[in-house]
């Protein structure tokens, strides 16, 4: 399942996964929202430059 993916790619995705627990941690258990808002704001920025650097290489 995971042959097509670059190895690049599998650590962008987990890492994306572990920032958002770490994010909602931030949030919910230390009642910091403004960081717990900042981390959770890098996933999607990481996976929309994952996109566009997939669709660069496509082309």
């Amino acid at each position: 399942m995971f042959k097509k993916f670059k190895i690049s790619e599998i650590v962008i995705l987990i890492l994306s996964v572990v920032l958002i627990f770490v994010s909602e941690y931030y949030f919910v258990v230390l009642k910091d929202h403004d960081r717990g808002i900042f981390i959770g704001l890098w996933p999607p920025t990481m996976l929309i430059l994952l996109t566009y650097f997939n669709s660069k290489t496509q082309k």
